[in-house]
């Protein structure tokens, strides 16, 4: 299954926050006037309607974005957290590009204590286009910052919304020479008979960008592991080899 959308009551209550009701009415101010109907439905259908969208542009969406937060001062984990619900409260999808984008702009003020936040963010509404962004700069940047966070990606591995599992696959997209090997091994196996197009590619994606920094540990990896893998994540991870 694809699309888990976390059920309403279990959704963690935002804190108070003065600056994220700041922001908030800020981007609904700036995102509203800037809807486009046609650009929306043909976003929401590329997007397997996943949810509904304002139809604005990426690049005039981001650069309505740069002027939501300006002399807001640095948020703290609080107010991250309080940005991040309330935009995933809002049904269109341009409000949580912008607070993954946040997200991903200030992670470094959040703590540890930020990740059930970041799991019911990963699993409500997910799709590719959110994930990835909180997997590679979001979740990767908390692990990194407190390494005992990497038992939770080792649980998240093996959670049954198959998102989850795939932000643990990449949330150690952008570590270079500090990639835990034998966790990103560890990983691929444990979901290497995964049926969707998701994890197997996610699989792939690990392994080829983990190439970049260590080829022969991945083109041995994957020659052992070869007939466990798919066709798909052997193909990915072997492109640029």
């Amino acid at each position: 299954m694809r699309r888990v959308n976390a059920d309403a009551a279990d959704a963690p209550a935002p804190p108070d926050s003065t600056l994220a009701d700041t922001v908030l009415e800020r981007l609904v101010d700036a995102y509203a006037p800037a809807a486009d109907p046609v650009r929306a439905e043909a976003a929401a259908a590329y997007m397997q309607h996943v949810a509904p969208f304002l139809g604005i542009p990426a690049p005039e969406r981001r650069a309505l974005s740069r002027t939501v937060p300006a002399g807001t001062g640095r948020p703290n984990e609080a107010d991250c957290t309080a940005i991040a619900l309330r935009c995933w409260r809002l049904p269109e999808r341009e409000y949580q590009y912008f607070a993954a984008d946040y997200l991903r702009r200030y992670v470094g003020r959040c703590s540890s204590g930020f990740l059930p936040t970041l799991h019911h963010l990963v699993t409500t509404v997910p799709w590719w286009d959110t994930v990835d962004v909180l997997a590679a700069h979001v979740a990767g940047p908390l692990v990194a910052a407190d390494p005992a966070l990497a038992r939770e990606m080792d649980r998240w591995i093996d959670d049954p919304c198959l998102w989850a599992a795939r932000t643990a696959l990449l949330h150690q997209l952008r570590y270079r020479e500090a990639t835990d090997a034998d966790r990103l091994f560890g990983y691929c196996l444990r979901r290497e008979d995964h049926p969707d197009f998701f994890i197997r590619k996610a699989i792939g994606w690990a392994l080829r960008e983990y190439a970049k920094t260590d080829p022969t540990a991945v083109r041995d990896f994957v020659e052992g592991a070869r007939t466990r893998l798919s066709p798909l994540s052997v193909r990915e991870a072997l492109k640029n080899l």
